[in-house]
């Protein structure tokens, strides 16, 4: 099974690059995208059916904002999107989808703003997210999506001179900690311990082009699901966004 996340910035933007095609030659399993920024489910709903997938959107609700997307070649059992967090769920931030062997849920979490003035909300919504996981405790987990947080020093290009910028704070950092502790797992470390491979470039002073990165864009699985996990990886060469897909494949 092959399951690819994306923050896509826009999927009308990708789509008008053609960005999308590349994916479905691929031909994920399930394919979570992130800052979807659209209003309405029908949007590219003909082209998803003709590949062979079911749609599942949750929507800001302020037009051309924030948004997750998940789609599947499989129907899920449930369908939920919320977190029990007001402002969290208003923003369509969260698609949890349950399936007979795991659920899995595709996050676009909070950045906090440069200024950190929205560090609170951020905070309060990886709560909301841990919340959650207390009633999947047993559970096979997996969560996808972009985390806005870099997770240790390897995770970015300058830890030094970010290490009291929002994504690299010890309060943050402390939030993909307490996931851990929980029992989940960074796919991309337990196979690539030693890769440095970043997901999101800034637009500024040429950073891409310079590998000037960070990885704030995950897949994390539950410690059940380890033995079935066969590849985890970054997709650095795919473009139309200032993040790049990841991806894993699990051996059922």
């Amino acid at each position: 099974m092959l399951i690819l996340s994306w923050n896509v910035n826009g999927l009308r933007s990708i789509h008008r690059k053609n960005a999308l095609e590349s994916l479905f030659r691929i031909k994920p399993d399930i394919l979570c995208l992130q800052e979807t920024r659209i209003w309405g489910d029908r949007f590219l709903e003909n082209q998803f059916r003709r590949a062979g997938y079911h749609a599942f959107f949750s929507h800001s609700s302020r037009k051309g904002y924030s948004g997750v997307a998940a789609y599947t070649r499989t129907l899920p059992t449930r369908v939920s999107h919320s977190l029990n967090s007001r402002r969290f769920d208003l923003d369509g931030r969260c698609v949890r989808l349950d399936f007979p062997s795991f659920t899995l849920l595709n996050v676009y979490m909070p950045h906090g703003r440069r200024n950190g003035s929205e560090l609170p909300y951020k905070l309060r919504a990886y709560r909301a997210l841990r919340e959650c996981l207390k009633d999947l405790s047993g559970s096979n987990v997996i969560i996808a999506g972009d985390f806005n947080i870099a997770h240790g020093e390897i995770d970015l290009a300058r830890p030094r001179q970010n290490l009291e910028n929002i994504m690299f704070t010890a309060d943050e950092r402390r939030q993909l900690d307490a996931l851990v502790s929980r029992g989940l797992r960074d796919s991309f470390r337990l196979l690539n311990e030693d890769a440095i491979a970043y997901t999101w470039w800034p637009y500024a002073y040429g950073a891409r082009a310079r590998n000037l990165g960070w990885r704030i864009d995950y897949i994390f699985v539950s410690t059940k699901l380890i033995p079935h996990l066969t590849k985890s990886f970054v997709v650095h060469r795919s473009t139309g966004s200032d993040h790049c897909p990841v991806g894993v494949e699990f051996s059922f």
